[in-house]
């Protein structure tokens, strides 16, 4: 039964969550730590919407009908509402490109934050997802929330690398990495999921990149990778590592059009973090990307 459910209630779920795992850099200890402490609400209020937790952007146009009249007093929440729809939608497109997938299959969210697309992905296609995460109090929150929902024996989060995944070599029908790819060398990443890719599996990205015809990183993309304490990757070293992994890209798409409403509309809201500007102009002046990628495991 799906019960009702507020971010309120899973932040003291476990107090003994906030350790950091045993990563294989201290790097990743900082990026453990970074998510543990995590509790930002525009994460959090968003996922209070409905019970589906993100961590990522939103993408579609704003539907101004649903937001309403700015004076009404409840504008604020029709506008946290709505941003909420549109990084749903994100999830969505992401699933899209996935293929054909059973009830039987199981698929792999690298990067899982605290759930949301693996509640998705179950819904849609009945399979199991497992998902990763380097933070524990990300992995407790998923796994709660999958319990309540009572799918817990198909949606499971647990704590380690996604460079290291604790699955079999071909178990995976499909994975993904859903704005988590900047926190690791994409080499690295690519041949792990190549590895836990079954031959004919289908890997799907959603990230934003600096974009090699602008000529470096842009002073945004640097305030984004210093305000997340990650390494945004180019667009071009994406191709690259996944052609040297056996990936072999089947869409390449431009989201930035449609994820710039999303950003417009965040940047009128109370959930500003002031890292709003930095996507805003990045994405304007084109130094900044974001792109969905999806390839076939060969």
């Amino acid at each position: 039964m799906d019960l009702p459910v507020t971010s309120t209630e899973y932040s003291t779920v476990n107090d003994t969550s906030a350790f950091v795992p045993s990563p294989a850099t201290p790097y990743q200890g900082d990026i453990a730590r970074y998510w543990n402490a995590e509790a930002r609400p525009v994460n959090l209020r968003l996922g209070d919407v409905d019970g589906l937790y993100h961590h990522h952007y939103g993408i579609g146009d704003v539907d101004h009908t649903a937001l309403g009249d700015t004076e009404d007093s409840e504008y604020e929440k029709k506008l946290i509402a709505e941003l909420h729809r549109l990084e749903s939608a994100q999830a969505e497109v992401l699933l899209d490109h996935l293929g054909s997938i059973g009830r039987d299959d199981t698929l792999v969210d690298a990067g899982c934050g605290r759930g949301g697309s693996m509640v998705m992905a179950h819904q849609r296609f009945g399979c199991k997802v497992e998902g990763v995460t380097l933070s524990a109090k990300q992995a407790d929150f998923g796994n709660q929330r999958a319990k309540d929902l009572g799918i817990d024996a198909h949606v499971h989060s647990q704590v380690c690398n996604m460079l290291d995944m604790p699955f079999e070599t071909g178990q995976a029908a499909g994975s993904w990495n859903n704005e988590s790819s900047m926190y690791v060398d994409l080499h690295d990443l690519f041949a792990e999921h190549s590895r836990v890719l079954a031959v004919g599996g289908r890997y799907v990205t959603i990230t934003g990149c600096w974009n090699p015809r602008y000529g470096q990183p842009s002073k945004w993309v640097s305030q984004i990778n210093a305000h997340f304490e990650c390494n945004i990757h180019s667009r071009r070293e994406y191709l690259r590592a996944m052609a040297d992994n056996r990936l072999v890209p089947q869409a390449v798409i431009d989201l930035t059009p449609d994820t710039l409403p999303y950003w417009e509309l965040r940047a009128t809201s109370s959930l500003v973090t002031g890292i709003e500007e930095a996507f805003i102009n990045s994405y304007k002046d084109g130094s900044f990307q974001y792109v969905l990628i999806a390839a076939d495991r060969v």
